[in-house]
């Protein structure tokens, strides 16, 4: 599978699940010390798409920068982050993948841009699991399944 397609299987379930969080839900948290549904959502879109511009860029700096998401829907924010993460993830190289990124500053290590790159889908995952308890919270029962779109 490449890597848009497999960004997709999973970013599509995210998608759906985001679609589910009406604007008055924004401010839900299931307990005290969780993010609210905007934040973690917010979270996650940027998360992967600068995890990505690193393994793009070659430097952590896409770490660093403050991300313009202020007023817009999750729904439209989730559109934007989707396309503009699948474009870059289309145009890595062999020699993005390949080459060594000094994360020292930011995970502690050097990791590869292929260990960036499964780092960014398990942290989707990882946070996609939440999402679902958020949701149900809310009290949505149909909820979608992954489904590994090879």
């Amino acid at each position: 599978m490449n890597l848009v397609s497999h960004f997709i299987s999973h970013r599509t379930v995210t998608n759906t699940l985001v679609g589910k969080i009406e604007e008055s839900n924004y401010d839900f948290q299931p307990t005290e010390t969780s993010m609210s549904a905007q934040k973690l959502v917010t979270h996650m879109y940027t998360s992967y798409y600068k995890f990505i511009k690193t393994v793009k860029e070659g430097n952590g700096a896409p770490f660093l920068e403050k991300l313009d998401e202020a007023q817009q829907s999750l729904t439209q924010l989730g559109e934007d982050y989707t396309e503009k993460t699948k474009e870059l993830l289309a145009s890595l190289t062999k020699e993005d993948l390949d080459r060594e990124i000094d994360m020292s500053k930011i995970f502690g290590m050097n990791v590869t841009g292929h260990l960036m790159v499964q780092m960014a889908i398990e942290h989707e995952i990882h946070h996609k699991g939440n999402l679902f308890v958020y949701v149900r919270e809310m009290g949505h029962t149909d909820l979608p399944l992954y489904i590994n779109l090879k």
